[in-house]
């Protein structure tokens, strides 16, 4: 039996956070700038190499492992005992120019009160460029990667308890934005207030059929295609 709208929890809300939390990839960029594709074509490239198999086949194994492992890299750690620096560093390699400077997010960001965090499945070394390229690096305070990680990804509790531990993060006290509604549902059971960031409808990503359901579950809060105003709206008050 599905829950209708009516019978859905209210949604949490923003007065009692002191800790912001922020996915980097597609949360703090727009989808349609294409630069997880850059990562997603090295990442089937790595594959490739490494197992040598064709890219059709690459293409194959690379989403599967991400949807059943997290990241493509944990299934080949898992499945090929593979060891992720060299991947982390290839795939990472990528053409940051696409990202120009946003001085409308980094103000509102600026605004939130509290602390700033970034918490991905990438390197800090990618979203420390990131950042950069944004303007945005002066307004947070870390950036929790996967080597933070012990090399687990999102969604594994783990990644959320360490993350937690580290930066003495009060999950009742914290909003979490993100782009996969998967990656909420723990960070929601702890407590935190949660924030789906999809692509504008009129906009044309790719992106799998999987990584777009959940957008109505219970575990996602507030939904945003535009989340510079949605901070503003929600956020800095």
């Amino acid at each position: 039996m599905t829950t209708s709208a009516t019978e859905r929890p209210a949604p949490r809300g923003f007065v009692a956070v002191e800790t912001w939390v922020f996915d980097l990839d597609n949360t703090l960029y727009p989808h349609d700038l294409n630069l997880w594709q850059q990562i997603d074509d090295r990442i089937r490239e790595f594959v490739a190499n490494f197992l040598s198999v064709t890219k059709e086949d690459a293409f194959r194994l690379q989403k599967d492992y991400y949807k059943r492992y997290g990241t493509t890299m944990r299934g080949l750690m898992a499945e090929h005992g593979m060891k992720p620096d060299d991947f982390l560093e290839f795939v990472h390699e990528i053409d940051h120019s696409p990202l120009l400077p946003n001085a409308e997010l980094g103000d509102a960001i600026e605004k939130l009160p509290g602390r700033k965090l970034i918490l991905t499945n990438g390197t800090r070394k990618h979203a420390e460029a990131v950042m950069k390229r944004l303007e945005i690096d002066r307004h947070f305070e870390d950036v929790f990667d996967i080597a933070a990680a012990d090399l687990d990804p999102k969604p594994l509790p783990q990644v959320y308890d360490r993350f937690l531990k580290k930066h003495g993060v009060d999950p009742r006290k914290a909003a979490m934005f993100e782009d996969l509604a998967r990656n909420l549902s723990v960070p929601h059971t702890l407590g935190m207030t949660t924030v789906l960031v999809v692509p504008p409808a009129t906009r044309e990503v790719f992106r799998e059929g999987w990584e777009l359901e959940g957008r109505e579950a219970a575990h996602v809060d507030h939904v945003t295609d535009d989340l510079t105003g949605f901070l503003r709206t929600n956020c800095c008050q």
